[in-house]
Order: structure tokens, then sequence, then C-alpha cells
């Protein structure tokens, strides 16, 4: 009998130890993890820089409140305001929290409570964010959702056109939407959206909780296209395992966030402050992004070239270390399949292969998981045939 509520539909895997881009499980084998504990470990397991500086926080303290000056975070948040090119920072525990923060800051900063979303996007589970999120098996059970949401196509600037108005707060987009299958917005659709947030006075929101700290060889994934935020969201990688999330924003909205407003008991705890600090000063390094972009080029070319000519492949899209396969076939089987190889990776959407290696991943490693991948996926083709 388990004690744990049954939320996760958990993997016959009880991992051991890790470290760097593998995992070792109690019965001794080890696999190559290409989900980096769903984009969080961007710099892999046990990354040696962020362990240190753990470690001298832990024999500092670890926990005050947020009523006590910390520098460490005026640290934290410079380096993550800077490579944003914004200008404040809430920070949280996770990005649902960041993604609440967001949206109440939004209808709190204009007055509006509208907020259009994406079909397929994915936000978050809390009460907010769930309402938030355009898919509806997120939501089943739990009732009426806040009334404040629309959804529309993503990708369909004519659908957008139709909801946008006065009485919109904010658009709140991601860039490659992770969980909804790894769909990659068009450069040309996005700039419009926020061309249209600007003519409605409506602020641009953009969830970076798995695209950001790096994930797809820039610090946030929206700046491969150029656009111009109002706040960003962000979590997952920016602690490399450490319960850590922000909300990023405009110099013009702290005025609406001033104490009262917003908090959180743990969010930027110091321990974790320790682990972004780490982590950002490794990721954020231009040596670091240039490396990610070259070696993620290789890997998408290496992947179309092994897998597009498969009959069960219909598609591989995605961006830097973020990638999909978009295949026909049983994907809960062909994943157990693949971990069965020695490979760890994930699904999104019905029917994607998600990849989400660590970005210090070598290109060994990354053909050592493509040979997998291509190994399972030509056995399923046979067994169609």
């Amino acid at each position: 009998m388990s004690y744990l509520f049954p939320t996760y539909a958990k993997w016959d895997v009880k991992p051991k130890t890790a470290k760097g881009c593998y995992l070792i499980d109690q019965s001794g084998k080890t696999y190559l993890d290409f989900t980096s504990g769903i984009g969080v470990c961007n710099l892999g397991h046990q990354p040696d820089e962020v362990k240190e500086e753990v470690l001298k926080q832990l024999d500092g303290y670890w926990h005050v409140s947020n009523l006590f000056q910390m520098e460490n975070q005026e640290i934290a948040a410079e380096l993550l305001a800077k490579a944003a090119g914004l200008d404040a920072v809430f920070f949280a525990n996770s990005g649902a929290e960041a993604n609440e923060a967001a949206i109440k800051l939004a209808r709190k900063a204009t007055g509006k409570s509208k907020i259009i979303t994406f079909e397929k996007s994915f936000h978050g589970r809390t009460f907010a964010t769930m309402a938030a999120t355009g898919q509806d098996k997120i939501k089943q059970g739990f009732g009426t959702m806040l009334e404040t949401f629309v959804y529309v196509p993503y990708n369909d600037i004519t659908s957008l056109e139709q909801e946008m108005d006065e009485d919109v707060a904010a658009v709140m987009l991601e860039v490659i939407q992770g969980e909804g299958g790894i769909n990659v917005g068009d450069a040309e659709f996005l700039k419009s959206v926020e061309k249209l947030c600007h003519e409605n006075h409506s602020l641009l929101i953009i969830d970076e909780i798995q695209t950001g700290i790096g994930r797809t060889g820039k610090p946030f994934a929206y700046q491969h296209f150029g656009l111009n935020p109002d706040i960003i969201t962000v979590a997952k990688g920016l602690g490399s395992g450490f319960p850590i999330g922000a909300m990023v924003g405009k110099a013009e909205l702290k005025a609406y966030f001033g104490p009262g407003s917003h908090g959180s008991t743990f969010g930027g705890n110091p321990v974790a402050i320790a682990s972004a600090i780490a982590t950002m000063k490794k990721i954020f390094s231009e040596a670091f992004l240039e490396e990610v972009k070259q070696k993620s080029d290789n890997f998408m070319k290496e992947l179309e070239k092994a897998l597009l000519e498969l009959p069960i492949v219909n598609e591989i899209r995605g961006l830097g270390m973020m990638i999909g396969i978009d295949i026909q076939g049983n994907i809960p089987a062909i994943l157990a399949e693949i971990r069965e190889e020695g490979l760890l990776v994930l699904s999104a959407g019905d029917s994607v292969i998600r990849l989400l290696p660590p970005l210090t991943v070598s290109l060994a490693e990354l053909k050592k998981g493509l040979d997998i991948i291509t190994k399972v996926l030509k056995k399923h083709c046979l067994a169609a045939i």
C-alpha cells in the first residue's frame, strides 16, 4: 500500500543516484536521462558549481522570511532581470506560483480581468493557472472554471483579433507549447500578438517555465523572435532542481505589487536562491549558450536524417534542446521500450516523444540517445507492416 495520492502515473524506475546526464536505479541499471527532471536539470544532475554554492548557504542560514533584506535575492534578481531585459522580480516556489503572480499583477495593473490564452497551452494546476490552461483534460472534475479566461487556437492571429478588445488585461502564451506537444510559435504570429497587445493596452505575458534558462540556446525563448514582453514567468531550470520560480516584469508594474499585494512564505528561499545564482552564472554566459546552439542544431539535423524516413514519424519540431518527435503509435508503450533500452524520454500531447536533454549533454551522448530512439521506432515500423 502507498500512502501517496495517486496523482502521478509513475514509471517502474526507482532512482538511487544521478550525476551529469545519467541516472542509476536501485537495481544498478544506468539510464541516459533526456528528461532533465522535465526540463529542470539544465546543467545535468548534481552540477558541481551549484552544489558548492548550496553547501555554502547551508552553513549560513536556511530560512529567515521575506521580512529580511537578503543580499543574494538582490543578486539573483539582477541576474534574471538583466538576462530578460526587464526590471523587477518576484520569487516564488514553482511555475504555477509564478503564473499565479503574473495573472494577479496583470489584472491589478490594468484594472481589467479578461485574459486570453491558447488551445493546447499549459500554465499550471492551481485554480487560476488551471483555468488559464487551454486543455480540457486538465480541468475535468473540478467544476466551473474562472470565467475570465478565453482560449483561441495557437498560431491563428485571426482568431485572436476577434477576441481582442479594450477589456483584455493580458494575452498569455508559451513561445513553444511544451505539454501541448512541442508546438513552436510562428514568428509573424508572435509579433502580431505583441502588436495587438499594444494597440489594446493589454499586457503580454510569456510563460517561459519550460523554455527558459537556456533551454532553447538563448536565455529565454522569446528572444529568438525579438519580442518585448511586459511579464515573463520562469521556474524549472532556474534552480537546477531546487524549488524556485519567478515572475519578471517591467519597471512600471512595480507600483502595483507593493507590500501586502502578494507574498510567498518560502519564495526566494536562501538555499534555492544560492542554486539559482550559480545556475544562471553558468548558463547565461555567451560561450555556454553558443555551445548549446551548436549541439542542438547538429542534433536536430541528425534526428531528421535518421527518423524522417520512417513511416510512423510525422514531424520533428522544436528549438534548441526542446524537441518533439510526432509519431503514429502507442506513445506509452514506445516510451517504456525506450526506457528498457536505457534512455529516459517524455511524452507531450497525444502523439509526441519529448526530448529535454541536459544542456551539458555531449555529442556522443546525443548520438547514443538517437541510436536508441531509432532502434525502437524501426522496430515499431516493422510491427506495423
